[in-house]
């Protein structure tokens, strides 16, 4: 882990404090906690994002969906 300093608005520390406090965690848990949410919320935007920007490719190319047939089947190698 790296140490690193961050501006909170007093409320917003209060706030922190008060969870943190309430559900018997550190400050710095909990604010980890808080801003791995917003990392993995951020990583699937930004998936979704990439799927849909392909999405005009897999219905107009027919060669993308050469395999759809096998789906649901099982692979066995």
């Amino acid at each position: 882990m790296e140490r690193t300093q961050i501006m909170l608005e007093e409320e917003q520390k209060e706030i922190l404090k008060e969870i943190a406090e309430k559900e018997n965690r550190s400050f710095s848990e909990l604010v980890r906690e808080m801003l791995n949410k917003q990392i993995e919320h951020h990583k699937k935007l930004k998936l979704a994002a990439a799927a849909q920007a392909l999405l005009a490719d897999y219905e107009a190319d027919e060669e993308l969906l050469a395999f759809t047939a096998l789906d649901g089947e099982d692979f066995n190698a």
